[in-house]
C-alpha cells in the first residue's frame, strides 16, 4: 500500500533511494522494523501486479514509475492505506496505540470474508443459509455465483447470481453455514460493479428505479459538512453563501438514500422532485405523531 501510496503521487518518476527512504520511514512510524532492500521491493512488485492488477517499471536513470493507468479498476488504496494503519494501530504493537480510538465493534460476518475471497477468486459456487430479517427472520437456503464484495456503511454485502441468474445482494451478517462447492462457473465478464451502483447510494439497487434529479437545500454549516463529505459522486453546488447551500444530485432514489437525508435533517429542505419532498414530509409526519 506504501509503495502504491508513493508512485501515485504528482512527482513522475521515484528515484529507489527516495522510494526505500520513503517506505522504511512510513514502516517505522507504524511500529515496524525499517530494512527495505531490493529483494523486498521486487517481490511486493510483484505481488502488486498479481493482487491489484497495477504494473510498476523502473526508468533507469528517473526511477520507479507506475507503468499502467490503474484508474478505472476497483482498488481503493488510499482506503485499503487507512485501514491498514488502523487495524496495526488496534493490533497494540505499534507506536500509534493510544493515538487512535476504534469503534468498539466488529461487523458481524466479517470472519466470512475469506472464504468468500476464496469462492469469489476461483469461481466456486457457494451455498448458504440466509436470513430474512423483513420477513421476521425467516431462513432459506442459497445457492449462487459469487461475484464481488461491497461495502457499505460499515457493513460488508455479497454481490452474487442467484437460481435465476439475477445478481442480489446479501449481508454477510445474515449468513450461516457457508460451504464452497466443487462446482465452478464462468464469470460474466459484463458485470461492472462500478457501474452496477454507479447511481445508487449505499447497497440498493432495483434496476427499475429511475435516476432522478435532486436538488437540496441546506443552512451554511451543514454545507461546510457536505463540501467535505458529500452526498454522492455526482454532488454539484448550486449556491454556496452565508444564507443557503444548494446541491444538485442524479441518483436512484432508494430507502438507503432517504435514510441519509435523514441522518442530517437540521436544516435540510427538499426543493425537487416532489415525490422525494413528500417521502421525507410523511416521514416527518408519522414521527410526531409517534412522539406525542
Amino acid at each position: 500500500m506504501l509503495i502504491i501510496n508513493k508512485l501515485s503521487g504528482r512527482q513522475k518518476y521515484v528515484p529507489a533511494n527516495e522510494l526505500f527512504s520513503y517506505i522504511d520511514s512510513q514502516m517505522m512510524a507504524r511500529g515496524f522494523s525499517a530494512g527495505m532492500t531490493i529483494r523486498t521491493l521486487q517481490r511486493d512488485i510483484h505481488d502488486i501486479e498479481k493482487v491489484f492488477g497495477i504494473v510498476i517499471k523502473n526508468y533507469r536513470g528517473y526511477g520507479y514509475y507506475i507503468a499502467d493507468n490503474y484508474e478505472d479498476t476497483e482498488l481503493r488504496y488510499k482506503e485499503l492505506l487507512m485501514n491498514f494503519d488502523l487495524l496495526t494501530a488496534i493490533s497494540g504493537d505499534t507506536n500509534s496505540e493510544g493515538y487512535i480510538i476504534p469503534e468498539h465493534h466488529r461487523p458481524k460476518g466479517s470472519d466470512r470474508i475469506p472464504t468468500l475471497i476464496k469462492a469469489i477468486k476461483e469461481c466456486n459456487v457457494i451455498t448458504f443459509t440466509y436470513k430474512l430479517v423483513r420477513k421476521n427472520n425467516k431462513k432459506i437456503e442459497k445457492r449462487v455465483k459469487p461475484y464481488f464484495l461491497k461495502e457499505s456503511l460499515g457493513l460488508w454485502y455479497l454481490i452474487a447470481k442467484d437460481e435465476k441468474d439475477e445478481i442480489k445482494s446479501y449481508g454477510i451478517d445474515r449468513i450461516s453455514d457457508l460451504e464452497i462447492n466443487d462446482d465452478c462457473f464462468k464469470k460474466d465478464e459484463s458485470i461492472n460493479p462500478n457501474e452496477f451502483y454507479k447511481y445508487s447510494y449505499g447497497i440498493w439497487d432495483d434496476p427499475e428505479t429511475p435516476i432522478e434529479e435532486v436538488e437540496l437545500k441546506y443552512d451554511a454549516l451543514d454545507g461546510s459538512f457536505l463540501k467535505s463529505n458529500p452526498l454522492h459522486w455526482t454532488q454539484e453546488i448550486l449556491e454556496d453563501n452565508e444564507k443557503e447551500f444548494r446541491i444538485r444530485l442524479k441518483i436512484k432514489i432508494t430507502n438507503d438514500f432517504v435514510m441519509a437525508l435523514l441522518a442530517r435533517t437540521r436544516s435540510l429542505t427538499v426543493i425537487k422532485p416532489e415525490s422525494l419532498k413528500e417521502r421525507v414530509r410523511n416521514l416527518y409526519k408519522d414521527a410526531l405523531e409517534r412522539h406525542q
